[in-house]
């Protein structure tokens, strides 16, 4: 890595996503563990090299023109041969040396199916795991619409792939829809494709989600976040199975299956004239509850064991728990669930001494204000946690950076924490930050 970027390494790796860092000439100046092990090429074959094959007016290109972020799907030039697709934010960034990068993360949209005994891991052997996993093997036997509800950081991305690789379609593709990033200027172009010359910048055809899923899943994740305006559209091509390209005039078809997942209330958004009602009965033919982790707490010394086997094949180090930190951990109530243990863990692995994680490498994600962290429904384990939550005090302190960095724009500052502008103002109001 040059030097004038070895600032921007502990950027780096603190991303879970794959994460590129392109200097103003465009080429590559780093790319993070999580790209080499998604894609297979070590860094020191890329660092060095043009971001794309051709690089005339591409989307890092306009980044640097213009300094502002961008999201959306794009298909993977590098490789036309893969028909891989990505769902991908952008965002500037400064090193020390005020020098201006680009930094982009990527999540892979198109992969190949897995099938049998390759389907992604499901940790549990709790009475309640079980009752769950039998669940969505009902689910995947159904061609009904499945609909995962259930809180944030509980793993229904994982749970879609699961229904998928055990259904008819796992020979085809499962194909992740984030609507999140699907504003009103992005749906029909990235559900549905474009034609050349449907609008500015729309230098080829390209196809829509819909056409990649093909035989295979479409998977809608947050499907509560798609603007109402846009609902009418997706309903009638899940009804018909065809749509325009946009731009177009020649009907297209598509045979998928269709799995969808919401943290959110969707009853009650139809009650409120949010959501369709129409849609949200075309959606819900068989609704799966996904349990939040502290209803399977028998769970939690095998995903701390998952997690942990992980991090010590990334890091390749030796990284164990002492049974104090054990408890601590098993005690919690886990507001955050799969995804806040993971976390957890990884500052724990990043704060400890020889690799041993104690009791005191442990702090949690406060919720509320900078009061205490969420006590568990048994027994506390948190008689010893700090008074003041570190973790919080950090994402404050870092958040306060960002507003001070981008000048209190929401967008950069969403876009460099690569998180949605809706979960920045959620962490703005719990923080207490202007």
């Amino acid at each position: 890595m040059p030097h004038s970027a070895f600032t921007l390494e502990s950027l780096l790796e603190t991303h879970d996503l794959p994460l590129i860092i392109i200097g103003a000439d465009l080429r590559i100046v780093a790319v993070n563990r999580a790209w080499e092990n998604s894609f297979g090429v070590m860094r020191q074959n890329l660092v060095g090299q043009p971001c794309c094959a051709e690089n005339r007016n591409c989307r890092h290109q306009r980044l640097f023109q213009t300094l502002e972020a961008y999201a959306g799907i794009f298909a993977d030039t590098n490789d036309a041969s893969s028909q891989r697709s990505f769902s991908a934010r952008g965002f500037p960034l400064l090193d020390a040396d005020a020098t201006l990068y680009l930094g982009e993360t990527l999540t892979v949209l198109k992969r190949s199916a897995a099938k049998g005994n390759e389907a992604p891991a499901m940790i549990g052997k709790s009475a309640v795991f079980a009752q769950y996993k039998t669940r969505l093997r009902q689910a995947a036997d159904t061609q009904a619409p499945v609909l995962l509800l259930g809180e944030t950081g509980t793993g229904k991305e994982l749970a879609a792939e699961f229904v998928h690789s055990h259904s008819r379609q796992a020979d085809g593709d499962f194909v992740i829809v984030d609507c999140t990033i699907l504003g009103e200027e992005l749906f029909e172009s990235e559900l549905f494709g474009h034609e050349k010359g449907a609008f500015t910048g729309a230098t080829s055809a390209k196809k829509g989600l819909f056409e990649l899923a093909n035989n295979g899943t479409l998977f809608f994740d947050e499907i509560g976040e798609l603007p109402l305006s846009q609902q009418p559209k997706l309903l009638r091509a899940l009804e018909s199975g065809q749509f325009r390209r946009v731009g177009g005039t020649a009907m297209q078809k598509a045979s998928v299956r269709v799995v969808c997942a919401t943290h959110r209330n969707l009853a009650d958004m139809v009650k409120a004239g949010r959501f369709r009602e129409d849609l949200f009965y075309r959606l819900s033919v068989f609704p799966v509850e996904v349990p939040p982790l502290r209803q399977r707490r028998q769970d939690l010394p095998l995903l701390i064991d998952h997690f942990l086997a992980q991090l010590n094949t990334e890091a390749d180090s030796g990284y164990a728990i002492t049974q104090t930190a054990l408890i601590k951990l098993i005690q919690y109530a886990w507001p955050g669930n799969i995804r806040e243990l993971r976390n957890c863990l990884q500052l724990a692995a990043g704060l400890c001494q020889d690799n041993s994680i104690q009791e005191a490498d442990i702090h949690f994600m406060q919720r509320q204000g900078l009061g205490e962290p969420a006590a568990a429904t048994e027994a506390s384990g948190d008689a010893h946690s700090p008074p003041i939550n570190s973790m919080a005090q950090f994402e404050a302190e870092f958040i306060n950076s960002l507003i001070s960095k981008y000048q209190g724009n929401r967008k950069l500052i969403a876009a460099e924490m690569n998180i949605s502008e809706r979960t920045l103002y959620r962490k703005l109001n719990r923080l207490n930050l202007n």
